[in-house]
């Protein structure tokens, strides 16, 4: 039999203490960023890789760091650079005279949560390498696979592309983040709070959370939560609108070179439970599917040299379609 809905939203309420203490503990050493914090907690839920973008000083890499910190769980950081090699990422095998046999050495990325920093900074060789352990979450070294550690997820960061010594990431790795997050500069107050805070010289010690018992007992309520069939069908016509804007009458198709991937769909509608978890509730809303589509969609896009020469993002792109799409 199955839950009702307020049965579910009961659930829900109960594991909320358990993640609400995490965005009181980040606050400890980040201000700000809610944003940046509550995608990064719906990553890890769900295990799903993340790619954050945004100009160098945000406290991109702060603000990953502080939350793997209480997370009970192997955690490694990675600063990616154009000489940096996949021998670097994933590791090798190296020969025992002893023996006369190879060896297995085991790369950092035997990790569960790995903070792949600059992520855009290292040529396509890394990147192939990165790629079979975010789709498959093994690593082949040598003619050996290994399977990573659960959960595995990653938590890239990335200058902007027009950053100097920066290369485009593989469109087929880019797909595999579940979403790509867009930081921007803290307001005044917020700016004027962060330099009390690095003023004041605290050296502040995160404590664990969250376990992975928690995160498993947090994905079973998100997997249980209701999305009534018409937000489902609203979620497929969004995604859909990316591969066919002529449908929609906008005269977008002449900006649209590709659209986002079925891997969009099953990530939308796992994000928008996830995000009403956080809210406590036990069922999707229309409005969830809005706040979390830009943040699974941006990437997904890739726009036309036209849409370039007009100086029009796949964010306002993705406004368009949003507010052309009947909301259930």
């Amino acid at each position: 039999m199955q839950e009702s809905v307020q049965e579910i939203t009961e659930r829900v309420k109960k594991l909320q203490p358990v993640v609400s203490g995490i965005f009181e503990e980040v606050g400890k050493v980040i201000i700000g960023q809610r944003y940046l914090v509550e995608r990064l907690v719906i990553g890890l839920i769900m295990e799903g890789h993340i790619l954050v973008e945004g100009v160098p000083g945000l406290a991109k890499t702060t603000t990953v760091k502080a939350l793997a910190q209480m997370i009970n769980v192997l955690f490694k950081r990675i600063q990616f650079t154009p000489d940096l090699l996949p021998a670097d990422l994933i590791g090798t095998q190296i020969y025992n005279p002893k023996t006369q046999e190879f060896g297995v050495k085991k790369g950092p990325i035997f990790t569960n949560i790995l903070l792949a920093d600059e992520i855009n900074r290292a040529p396509a060789k890394v990147q192939s390498a990165l790629l079979e352990a975010m789709q498959e979450r093994q690593v082949t070294i040598g003619d050996e696979t290994f399977p990573l550690p659960r959960p595995f997820v990653v938590l890239a960061t990335q200058n902007p592309i027009e950053q100097e010594g920066t290369y485009p990431l593989p469109e087929a790795q880019v797909d595999r983040f579940m979403l790509k997050l867009n930081v921007t500069y803290p307001s005044r107050n917020e700016e004027a709070a962060i330099i009390d805070r690095v003023d004041s010289s605290l050296s502040l010690e995160l404590k664990p959370r969250f376990s992975p018992e928690n995160l498993w007992a947090v994905r079973e309520a998100v997997s249980q939560i209701y999305i009534d069939p018409k937000v489902k069908e609203y979620i497929v016509k969004i995604v859909f609108a990316t591969r066919e804007p002529k449908e929609l009458k906008l005269g977008l198709e002449n900006y649209i070179q590709f659209g986002a991937s079925p891997r969009a769909s099953i990530y939308l509608h796992q994000v928008s439970k996830a995000y009403a978890f956080l809210q406590g509730r036990g069922y999707v809303t229309p409005q969830d599917v809005k706040t979390m589509g830009f943040d699974v969609l941006r990437h997904r896009i890739l726009t036309t040299y036209e849409a370039e020469a007009e100086g029009l993002s796949s964010d306002q792109i993705l406004q368009k379609i949003f507010d052309n799409i009947e909301v259930p």
